[in-house]
């Protein structure tokens, strides 16, 4: 009995010390295929984030650069915008590319998996890219560009950027507009600067009866000393509609984009202060009335 259980015994004792040399065995080379990864990749991984970090610090040095080129050459200021982000994405490109090459990753794939990525990307981004077309189409058909007064989407103001997806306008009220480029292509686009100056339309009203030239001369001579108001072209008064309570006149005077909105406001008070000074009533509603015997 007693040989019986120790042959049991050093049967388990050799069954577990065939098992743990097994274990062992393979835990050995688990560890030796994981140094030899890493001797072998290691470097390259190491390499690709330094030459990443270094990449970007140098495209980084390199933009500055561009932009500060870009500001004292003579290249239009509806482009520069544009053509940073253009050469900056390009660069990062170029700088991936290069980090694909030097981890291992062959050109080809690399080159098609970014393929495969940007067609992803479009596909979520679709809005996104028509933007980038219509910003595409506004730098080369140029209806507008950076410093002009446009009125588009119920938006009035100068522009300030014209950039890949969207224009920036700034409002007589100091207001920042961001409208993406589609929307801009897709409706009306009203240039107020491609001339050079506004016309004012400012209507006005004096009663029948009152003498029309004595007050067309009155604004004439609001107009004349008024420095906002430019003198070519050259402002008028005219009668613009003879209504049931009154005789309506209108002063068409022309301002500068900049100052605009100081004729209309400011100018228009002057006038009805010098109808006012020369006793000139503004027409009220009127109704005559006959007696029948």
């Amino acid at each position: 009995m007693q040989n019986t259980t120790s042959q049991v015994l050093d049967s388990t004792v050799a069954a577990t010390t065939a098992t743990g040399t097994t274990i062992m065995d393979s835990l050995s080379g688990f560890y030796y295929s994981i140094q030899a990864g890493i001797g072998q990749y290691g470097l390259k991984i190491l390499g690709g984030i330094l030459a990443l970090i270094i990449g970007l610090w140098i495209i980084k040095m390199v933009m500055k650069a561009i932009t500060k080129a870009f500001d004292k050459s003579k290249i239009d200021h509806t482009l520069k915008p544009f053509l940073v982000t253009l050469v900056n994405f390009l660069l990062k490109v170029l700088l991936f590319i290069s980090i694909a090459g030097i981890v291992g990753i062959p050109t080809a794939t690399f080159a098609a998996l970014l393929a495969a990525i940007g067609l992803a990307i479009g596909g979520a981004f679709n809005g996104s890219l028509g933007h980038m077309a219509a910003g595409v189409m506004l730098l080369i058909f140029r209806p507008f560009k950076v410093g002009d007064l446009i009125e588009t989407g119920g938006k009035l103001g100068f522009v300030k950027e014209i950039s890949v997806f969207v224009t920036i306008l700034e409002t007589f009220q100091n207001k920042t507009e961001i409208i993406p480029n589609g929307a801009i292509t897709s409706g009306t686009i009203t240039n107020l600067t491609t001339i050079g100056n506004l016309r004012v339309d400012m209507p006005f009203g004096i009663q029948y009866g009152a003498d029309i030239k004595k007050a067309k001369q009155i604004v004439l001579d609001v107009l004349s000393n008024d420095p906002n108001v430019l003198k070519e072209p050259a402002p008028r008064v005219a009668v613009n509609n003879l209504g049931a309570n009154g005789i309506e006149l209108l002063a068409l005077p022309y301002a500068s984009c900049e100052t605009y909105w100081d004729v209309y406001w400011d100018t228009r008070q002057q006038i009805v202060e010098a109808l006012g000074a020369a006793s000139y009533d503004a027409p009220l509603p009127q109704r005559i009335v006959t007696m029948k015997s």
